[in-house]
């Protein structure tokens, strides 16, 4: 036992002496580096910085001391393991003491597991012999930036010199964002106006014009930038009144009156939604302008003393009243002299005055009245001359002049509107006639006969030859004389329509007599043309409509004669069912009489309003039963031997036999089908204004067709006003959508406008099914004042909801002494009606026998007539021509009606020589020479 206890206590002093020699060791060796490093605690001289880590990057904090003997990183009161620093150590050269450096990494794991009363913190710890020193602490903090602001800047309105002040507070951030102002997409500077608060409101003390615009504010830090919602800033100017003009002269030359006085709100004029000036632009005040007085004159003087030559004077005065203001000087003279005696004064004892013999004097008497008598019987004479004169001759006026109307010659003319510098569309020197409801009985002014390019007749095909081009450019001139036995227009109009045989009294009627039991006559006939027809054919135009027929030569009997009419109806253009989804295309036109007895059909011309390209339409030609209904005649997609169409762009083409009442009816297949719509707006003063300011402007629209618009400017002449735009056409599709009309563009300072009525609108079943009726909508403008000029320009926006849109542009002057006028809506068939016999044809007679005779009949070279409608490109519905009696007849017929505008034979020369040269080999027996030819032109 007590060598265990010595064991101890031997082991203990061991110890103990070991732990009295490590403190010396440290002691000498810190003694020893003390006296190496000057012996000073450790200075920092680079402490870490705050730092804030963006998206997953980590960040490095650093530090550095001198003299240190060990340098380590603590975080959140923990010591950072030695295995994550990054150490250096250099000694200065200068002093010679050892600079440690240190470095560790700051993942943004690290930082948000950290969860504690404070930011994530860092500091350095370092030691030299005489202790230790920490460095100040470094917080790391994540960064972002949120998306929305907490307010963004409102726009705002303010006048001008007002005060505008723009909020802004950005996003929340770490770190807080910075603030920066833009306007109009571009950075704002600051001036003496602009400042921008520590709060980040944006305050302009005075606004200018110029601080109108979009602003902006932007918040941005190392994270991200965040662009706040735009605010409009307006700057606007209240109307001022400029200074009053000088009052008007008085508007009465005598007595009370009126004088006038205005002003213009225009100092400043109102800008970007600034109110108008309040009060009156016109000052009236009450004048008197002194009356001119008129002067008179006063009581004459007395007689003066009798002169030696035995005259007497007096004289008077101005005076009563004396002329003032403008007034007229008396009139007659101041000053009068007579003879003292009466014309017994005596000169030198003789006697002055006349005395006459009795005898002369009487003879001269006789003489005058002798004259007189004379001239009286004379003009008597004459009177009774001229009377009888005009008594004989009245009764060959009538025929005399029908006459020279069927065959004296006959000009086309062009109608055109021109644009000078006055901006009233219309010239006022055309003033052409609007009477639509009498009959017309003008001329003609179909192409004159001289311009038909015609085959000569010696060169002709018997059967055809081989026709050249140069046969039909040969021109010849026809002079046609009229059928010695056609009726005068005049004869007999309220006789009913019937077939009359030839003879030599007009007034006998043939056994063939025709009185129908059922009048075709129309309730209110807008548009009728009457002609008569005999063996020779002729053509028959309703004008300004678009609608014609064409009777072929000898579609009437030898030796009869038809009173023929055609009449446009538009009260029975809407009678379709209900249940029915067809709307007309054309108006419904009417042909008789109705017992009219033809031997070939009848070329009828219809003008319609259907867009046709394209399959969407189903076009019906239909005829009106006596029950007041529609039945389908053919549809001209079909093929049929009762009836032939052929359909063009603007108009059909059809071939009758029977009269009646037609139109064309269309179905749409699909909400892109279409009809044209014709546009025009007019103007004239408007009447409901009370203080003569106002002027009206009127949009229509109507159907793409003649007729309808015919319509629109028979109303409009009869109000009196003038077209201001040529009219415009545009498509309105059946997608059952509206159509709107809106006015823009109006000077807001010049004129004003009705509220609510700058944009009107037609529903769609008024448009799509308007069936030729006019559909109008009214703008009422005012000008401010007698001083506002007169000129109005504006533009009229048509356009159909998710369709097309036309513009209608308006220059024109208001003043009350510029009249317009409306003119027909012209066509190529001018303003006639009939046309007779071969003139009213564009091939002759002789070539039209010469052709047919050729191409009826079928013949080993393949000249019949089915080549020819071909070549002619109505070679569709051939059934049709089969069943006539001289197909090639027919097809020249319906050629006519196609051509009538034209009147160009450019087209059946180039078929003719086509076919001929299909035929080329083998045909030198039906070929002509170059001589045949010419002599055959003439």
């Amino acid at each position: 036992m007590g060598q265990f206890w010595g064991g101890c206590y031997l082991t203990f002093a061991v110890l103990l002496l070991g732990c009295w020699r490590v403190p010396t060791a440290l002691a000498r060796g810190a003694r020893g580096e003390s006296l190496q490093n000057g012996g000073t605690l450790p200075l920092f001289l680079e402490e870490p910085v705050d730092a804030y880590i963006v998206k997953s990057n980590p960040i490095k904090l650093r530090c550095r001391a001198q003299p240190a003997l060990q340098i380590f990183f603590k975080c959140n009161g923990e010591w950072v393991h030695q295995s994550q620093h990054s150490l250096q150590e250099h000694t200065d050269l200068g002093t010679g003491l050892m600079i440690r450096e240190v470095m560790i990494n700051v993942s943004r794991q690290q930082v948000e597991e950290f969860h504690g009363p404070e930011d994530y913190w860092c500091l350095c710890v370092a030691w030299s012999h005489l202790g230790t020193s920490k460095s100040r602490k470094a917080t790391v903090r994540i960064a972002y930036l949120r998306k929305n602001f907490e307010q963004d800047p409102q726009g705002t309105e303010v006048p001008l010199n007002g005060m505008i002040v723009l909020h802004c507070r950005p996003p929340e951030g770490v770190p807080v964002a910075e603030v920066e102002w833009l306007k109009n997409e571009e950075p704002l500077s600051s001036d003496g106006a602009v400042h921008t608060r520590v709060d980040h409101n944006l305050i302009i003390s005075q606004a200018r014009l110029s601080d109108s615009g979009n602003y902006s504010c932007v918040a941005s830090n190392i994270v991200a930038k965040r662009r706040s919602a735009t605010a409009a800033v307006v700057v606007y100017v209240n109307g001022g009144w400029s200074s009053w003009t000088d009052w008007s002269p008085c508007n009465v030359q005598c007595g009370r009156g009126v004088q006038r006085r205005s002003r213009t709100c225009t100092n400043p004029a109102p800008l970007n939604g600034g109110a108008f000036c309040e009060g009156m632009s016109v000052q009236k005040s009450t004048c008197n302008t002194l009356c001119p007085v008129d002067g008179s004159w006063g009581e004459w003087a007395l007689w003066s003393a009798c002169s030696p030559d035995c005259e007497r004077q007096r004289s008077r005065e101005c005076t009563a009243p004396e002329p003032k203001h403008g007034g007229r000087l008396c009139d007659g003279a101041a000053l009068a002299a007579d003879n003292c005696t009466g014309g017994l004064c005596t000169q030198n004892r003789k006697l002055l005055h006349d005395v006459k013999p009795q005898g002369v004097e009487n003879s001269g008497d006789v003489a005058l009245y002798s004259g007189l008598a004379a001239g009286v019987v004379t003009v008597v004479l004459l009177i009774v001359a001229v009377t009888l004169y005009r008594r004989s001759q009245s009764e060959y006026g009538v025929d005399v002049i029908d006459s020279s109307a069927l065959t004296g010659g006959f000009q086309s003319f062009s109608f055109k509107t021109s644009r000078q510098a006055n901006p009233l569309l219309i010239n006022s020197s055309m003033q052409p006639d609007l009477t639509v409801s009498r009959t017309y009985t003008s001329p003609m002014c179909f192409q004159d006969s001289i311009d038909k390019e015609l085959m000569a007749e010696s060169a002709l095909l018997d059967p055809l030859p081989d026709l050249k081009g140069k046969g039909l450019e040969e021109r010849a001139e026809y002079h046609v004389m009229s059928h010695p036995q056609t009726f005068p227009r005049g004869l007999a109009p309220d006789i009913p329509y019937r077939g009359v045989s030839v003879g030599t009294t007009l007034g006998r009627r043939s056994r063939n007599l025709f009185t129908p039991q059922v009048s075709l006559t129309p309730s209110r006939p807008l548009h009728k043309a009457t002609a008569v027809f005999g063996h020779a054919g002729g053509r028959l135009v309703v004008p300004s409509t678009g609608i014609s027929l064409l009777v072929p030569h000898g579609g009437i009997a030898q030796d009869t004669t038809w009173e023929m009419y055609m009449i446009i109806n538009q009260q029975d253009s809407s009678t379709v069912s209900e249940d029915e989804p067809e709307i007309f295309l054309s108006p419904a036109v009417t042909y008789g009489p109705p017992g009219l007895d033809l031997s070939c059909p009848i070329a009828m011309t219809i003008a319609h309003c259907a867009e046709a390209a394209g399959n969407n339409w189903t076009i019906r030609l239909k005829r009106q039963t006596q029950d007041n209904k529609w039945e389908e005649v053919m549809s001209v997609d079909e093929e049929s031997t009762c009836c032939y169409c052929l359909l063009e762009a603007r108009r059909c083409h059809v071939l009758l036999e029977q009269p009646g009442r037609y139109a064309l009816l269309g179905e749409p297949l699909t909400q892109e089908a279409s009809k044209r719509l014709r546009l025009a707006v007019f103007g004239s003063a408007d009447g409901a204004s009370a203080s003569a300011l106002g002027f009206a402007l009127r949009v229509y629209c109507v159907d793409d067709t003649p007729h309808a618009f015919q319509e629109v400017a028979v109303g409009e002449r009869s109000r009196g006003g003038r077209l201001l735009e040529e009219p415009k056409v545009m498509l309105f599709r059946g997608n059952s959508f509206n159509l709107q009309v809106s006015i823009q563009d109006v000077p807001q300072l010049l004129w004003s406008i009705k509220p609510f009525t700058t944009c009107q609108e037609f529903s769609f079943s008024q448009v799509w099914a308007s069936s030729q009726r006019p559909l109008q909508c009214a703008f009422s403008l005012e000008r401010y004042s007698h001083s506002t000029p007169p000129q109005l320009s504006c533009k009229i926006s048509v356009r159909q909801v998710k369709g097309e849109e036309q513009i209608l542009q308006v220059y024109t002057s208001v003043a009350e002494n510029e009249k317009g006028v409306v003119p027909f809506f012209a066509q190529s068939d001018c303003t006639v009606t009939s046309q007779t016999g071969s003139r009213a044809f564009k091939i002759p007679l002789s070539i039209r026998q010469r052709i047919s005779a050729t191409f009826d009949i079928a013949n080993a070279k393949g000249k019949d007539w089915q080549l020819l409608a071909q070549k002619l490109h109505i070679d569709r519905n051939l059934c049709y021509f089969a069943c006539q009696e001289s197909p090639s007849s027919v097809i020249l017929s319906l050629w006519e009606a196609q051509h009538q505008d034209s009147g160009d034979l450019d087209s059946l020369a180039s078929a003719l020589e086509e076919i001929s040269q299909l035929q080329s080999s083998g045909m030198a027996s039906f070929g002509c020479s170059r001589d045949e030819q010419d002599s055959g032109a003439h």
